[in-house]
């Protein structure tokens, strides 16, 4: 009798880099995101690059496993909060590298918190003298639901991990 080799599909585990395909869609049908077999999400599991639900979604998956699963919107990102809705002066919006036309209504502008770190919000309204901004995620009161398959497993390198991304085919590219 001839034995043939065990065929090893690793899991998605932490510190495990996962290629997936998915179309995302909300509660009323809406395709919100899609990654294809040409363009596939790549990512390090288990280090925070994604939703922590959607790692316990895919958690001991393999290549060639499909998956649907729904995150809640606590669980995605968040109820919105009235507290991220505010008011600035109009003039913050005035000078040489700022478009002209920015303050429209539904616009999502790119802004700067007291630490400098980057956050998007989206205006609301605006006089002469005042910008109302949303800065609650787009997607804050919205259950999620992934659909997919698993691509590929494969183990980070080091360099990998120590950067905080993927590097090569669907990753970073130093």
């Amino acid at each position: 009798m001839k034995l043939r080799p065990k065929i090893f599909y690793m899991q998605i585990e932490k510190n495990r880099v996962v290629s997936l395909t998915y179309t995302l869609t909300l509660q009323n049908g809406d395709v919100v995101d899609t990654a294809t077999e040409e363009t596939p999400f790549v990512f390090i599991h288990g280090i925070g690059q994604t939703l922590p639900h959607f790692d316990k979604g895919l958690d001991n998956l393999k290549a060639g496993d499909s998956f649907e699963f729904d995150i809640t919107a606590e669980n995605a990102y968040g109820v919105s909060n009235d507290e991220f809705i505010v008011t600035i002066p109009r003039d913050v919006f005035s000078g040489p590298n700022v478009p002209q036309d920015i303050v429209q209504v539904g616009n999502m502008v790119p802004m700067q918190d007291q630490n400098g770190n980057p956050m998007n919000g989206v205006i609301l309204s605006f006089t002469d003298e005042s910008v109302e901004i949303d800065f609650n995620h787009p997607l804050a009161d919205e259950a999620l639901n992934f659909k997919g398959n698993i691509v590929s497993v494969r183990e980070a390198l080091a360099e990998e991990l120590s950067h905080g991304h993927v590097h090569g085919a669907g990753g970073h590219d130093h």
